[in-house]
């Protein structure tokens, strides 16, 4: 059986009346709250390692693999997920993996040694694993789709507002009274966000997915035969790779490069998700007035990797950089919402969870490879050029959203 991709959305709804705003604007604000839990999820372990360290005689080693194991159940757990969100809808998929991050919150506040931790970056991955799947499977047929570009916006805005929490609310409750209560909080902060959706949940329901007459298992993976899913894929590893370097390395590179004070440093990571979150607010706006999303994509993409590039010369010296960088995040994050209707666009009809599964394991992905290939650069002590390498993998996603672009225009 042969899988077509999605209409554009402005010919798919033609003709159809627009729903109530007050409808759409629920249903996103149920969906953007669950990707900011998500993404705060990522952060759950990571902001007290130093803690754990001393607390339980950890070495560097012992805690990044929590963050090493998280991401490979996440990535591995998202490819597969979409086939579950497909056959039994998002919702019930929701409300498991928001259990299982209140699972690890417990786990973690209980911490008696390593193996606690390990299980809490266990259930934090298999929470994380399904929420893009379900995510866009709601948004996608519960928002009219006058209206996506505006529902993708608040996504990735939620979801880099999740990254920009989790670090101010459990160090900041850690400060003042122990870390044990601030993964007490986060268990709370769960539960009542789990709450919230269990409350509002008849607007979370999505159609479930059965087969065609005829239809295999083997007719389930003909979306794999699709190049233009794979240049998707590829685009998320590419450009998840360039935000890894920033994440990542940002501090130590400008102290190596210019000198400037670790806490400074350290504010450029937060001014790059900031800035991005403030770009995705306006990529909204573009992505519902610019049908071709993915020249949109590709010319933020190309500004960032421009950007990178010029931070890389250190011409412009310490404070110069932090800006560029935090620029940076602002181009990029301008081409959010249009990067996921052009998603939309390559998405084979009935098969939402399982590309956007598979898709989205490529940011995963990214965030595996970049310690990998960055991490080589970092320990030769060639600083700018791991920026110009971020600037480069960023290029190749260019390459990749314009190539998606070319096959979902030719329908």
């Amino acid at each position: 059986m042969g899988m077509s991709v999605s209409p554009p959305p402005a010919i798919a709804s033609a003709g159809r009346p627009h729903p109530p705003w007050q409808r759409d604007a629920t249903v996103i604000g149920l969906v953007g709250l669950a990707h900011a839990a998500s993404h705060f999820s990522h952060l759950l372990l990571a902001p007290l390692f130093p803690i754990f360290m001393r607390e339980f005689g950890l070495t560097f080693s012992q805690v990044g693999l929590l963050t090493s194991l998280f991401f490979l159940l996440s990535g591995v757990g998202q490819a597969l997920s979409g086939f579950l969100v497909d056959r039994v809808g998002a919702r019930p998929v929701l409300f498991a993996a928001i259990a299982l991050f209140m699972g690890s919150a417990l786990s973690t506040a209980l911490a008696d040694g390593y193996p606690d931790l390990l299980l809490a970056a266990v259930l934090a991955g298999l929470g994380n694993a399904p929420f893009h799947p379900v995510d866009f499977s709601i948004l996608n047929q519960r928002v009219s789709p006058q209206r996506l570009g505006y529902a993708f916006s608040a996504h990735g805005l939620t979801g880099n507002l999740g990254w920009a929490l989790a670090p101010v609310f459990l160090v900041g409750i850690t400060a003042l009274s122990h870390w044990r209560v601030a993964y007490w909080a986060a268990v709370a902060v769960y539960a009542v966000v789990w709450g919230l959706l269990w409350w509002q949940r008849e607007h979370l329901t999505t159609e479930v997915v059965g087969r065609a007459a005829g239809a295999t298992r083997a007719d389930d993976l003909a979306f794999l035969r699709l190049p233009v899913v794979w240049a998707c894929f590829g685009f998320f590893m590419l450009s998840t790779m360039t935000l890894a370097v920033v994440q990542t390395y940002a501090s130590p590179i400008l102290q190596a490069m210019h000198g400037v004070p670790l806490e400074t440093a350290a504010l450029t990571v937060t001014a790059y998700m900031l800035a991005g979150a403030v770009g995705m607010l306006a990529g909204g706006f573009v992505a519902v007035r610019v049908p071709a999303v993915d020249r949109v994509v590709a010319a933020t993409l190309a500004a960032g990797a421009a950007l990178l590039l010029l931070a890389a010369t250190g011409w412009l010296g310490g404070w110069g950089s932090m800006a560029l960088l935090a620029i940076t995040g602002f181009a990029v994050g301008i081409g959010g919402p249009s990067r996921d209707l052009l998603i939309k666009r390559a998405t084979p009809k009935g098969a939402t969870g399982r590309v956007y599964g598979l898709v989205y394991s490529g940011l995963d992905t990214g965030f595996a490879l970049a310690p990998l290939v960055f991490g080589v650069l970092m320990d030769h002590g060639w600083y700018a050029a791991t920026l110009a390498a971020g600037a480069v993998t960023l290029a190749l996603a260019v390459v990749a959203a314009l190539a998606v672009g070319g096959r979902t225009r030719l329908v």
